[in-house]
């Protein structure tokens, strides 16, 4: 890798220098110029050794401008101790021209100061995009160092979850399927994964208890996973989930019963940091519900049990409160609730990828062969009686990887605008949610140690040939 790194470095100007494996910036001006584009680009479509240089390059550029993928935990259980609030954090599914979507971020976290965002990409998203671990923090990296935000990142395993379907015929493989992803994604720079085991909730059991048993045991099985695999320094933020989206609303008392069992099974495992937040169920579920029309039906937030669920969360385990998902399509009045309730996150995805198809700016031609290949390739999205709206809407998102190179090329002038739509729809969300001054937060409670990527790109193959392996 080491030729592969020299045409790249000579991108900055002699701004940035080698030195062994590290570098040095001498003008960090220029991280927020054209050659960053570039750089980005070789990371995630170059070839053979480049690729791999320029993701190297990308880690040591944020390691050494202390852009470090990050831990949200110290933060978080902060705020169970009751020494911050008032906001809720952003969890920002970043699936479509990933780098322009990142900057338009940054851009609006900058704007406020903010610095309580995580950026997530979910298992089923991976595929889908065309985005593995590894491309994703080099792209994050790279936006962030564009636009001269210079914070710790936090990049987050979305929905680390266990297919069902799947447990039922083989349960141990597919939560070592799981675990072999969340090898990757911690060795990548995944400092936050959010355990997705609430798939295997029974509620035909006759207690919450024994109706939450699968979950929190498997939960506290990943959780010991993680813990033996982070980094020295690092403690990952875990989040666990008591209700599947889209299904059954969520009490305290299914709290309860899940906290009463992850706790006892997780002291099986030794005297281990458990979960910071808990994802529940309040009425949502992901991409909305989308009517013939193509319109999203509207939804009816379960605010009081949203608001209780957080101060259980809070006041009985110390974490730092509940997790809305599927908060995306929801109108933009409701937004204003999360940080009242004192919410601790919530997850935010589908409407940015429909900003981003349904802009004027994108060809019109590249959006009907889109939809052509969908016609041809996405056809199990179609349910009876789907009108083209609904199926188009529910089903666009499988054609976001077949399409990356082609819209990541679009001109700059549609990129902008695009972008510049995002922009303005982030700095909304994040005025709404409270995060504006977050970055005093962060820089007091997050403190993360430079790790070189040579070591890091070991630890990920190892641990997930551990993984593959089913230690």
């Amino acid at each position: 890798m080491a030729d592969d790194r020299n045409p790249l470095v000579a991108l900055f100007g002699g701004a940035v220098a080698l030195h062994g494996e590290r570098v040095t910036i001498s003008d960090p001006s220029r991280l927020k110029s054209d050659a960053m584009d570039r750089l980005v680009w070789a990371a995630v479509f170059g070839e053979g050794g480049e690729r791999d240089a320029a993701r190297w390059l990308l880690w040591e550029l944020g390691q050494a401008e202390g852009v470090r993928p990050s831990s949200i935990a110290r933060l978080y259980f902060a705020r169970g101790r009751g020494e911050c609030a008032g906001f809720t954090v952003p969890a920002i599914n970043v699936r479509m021209m990933a780098y322009d979507t990142a900057r338009a971020i940054f851009r609006a976290a900058l704007a406020r100061d903010a610095g309580a965002i995580l950026l997530e990409i979910a298992r089923s998203e991976i595929a889908y995009t065309d985005q593995r671990p590894a491309e994703y923090v080099a792209v994050m990296l790279g936006a962030a160092l564009r636009e001269g935000y210079r914070l710790p990142i936090f990049i987050q395993g979305d929905h680390c979850q266990v297919n069902a379907k799947k447990y039922q015929g083989n349960p141990k493989a597919e939560v070592d399927e799981v675990k072999k992803l969340i090898a990757e994604e911690i060795g990548a720079g995944f400092y936050n994964i959010d355990v997705d085991t609430s798939t295997l909730v029974d509620l035909a059991k006759p207690t919450l208890l024994e109706q939450q048993g699968l979950n929190y045991s498997h939960a506290a099985e990943v959780t010991h996973f993680i813990r033996e695999r982070e980094p020295e320094g690092i403690s990952v933020s875990v989040g666990a989930e008591i209700g599947e989206v889209g299904h059954k609303n969520s009490t305290v008392a299914e709290l309860r019963a899940f906290m009463q069992g992850y706790t006892e099974a997780l002291r099986r495992y030794g005297a281990l940091e458990g979960i910071s937040k808990i994802s529940v169920q309040t009425g949502t579920s992901h991409g909305g519900v989308v009517l013939p029309d193509g319109t999203i039906a509207k939804v009816k937030l379960d605010l009081d049990a949203l608001a209780s669920l957080s101060q259980a969360a809070r006041e009985e385990y110390g974490m730092a409160g509940a997790v809305q998902h599927g908060a995306s399509t929801l109108p933009q009045d409701a937004f204003g609730h999360f940080a009242r309730l004192e919410t601790a996150e919530i997850h935010l995805a589908t409407n940015f990828q429909s900003i981003v198809f349904d802009h004027a700016a994108l060809p019109a031609d590249l959006r009907r062969r889109m939809y052509d290949w969908l016609d041809a390739n996405a056809q199990s999205e179609k349910k009876d009686g789907d009108t083209p709206e609904q199926f188009y809407y529910k089903a666009r998102k499988k054609a976001i990887g077949p399409f990356k190179r082609e819209v990541w090329s679009l001109p700059a002038a549609a990129r902008q605008a695009i972008a510049g739509e995002l922009e303005r729809t982030f700095g909304f969300l994040f005025d709404q949610l409270k995060i504006k001054g977050t970055a005093a937060l962060v820089r007091r409670y997050v403190q993360t140690p430079y790790q070189a990527y040579h070591r890091l790109s070991r630890a990920l193959v190892t641990a997930a040939d551990d993984a593959e392996a089913g230690e």
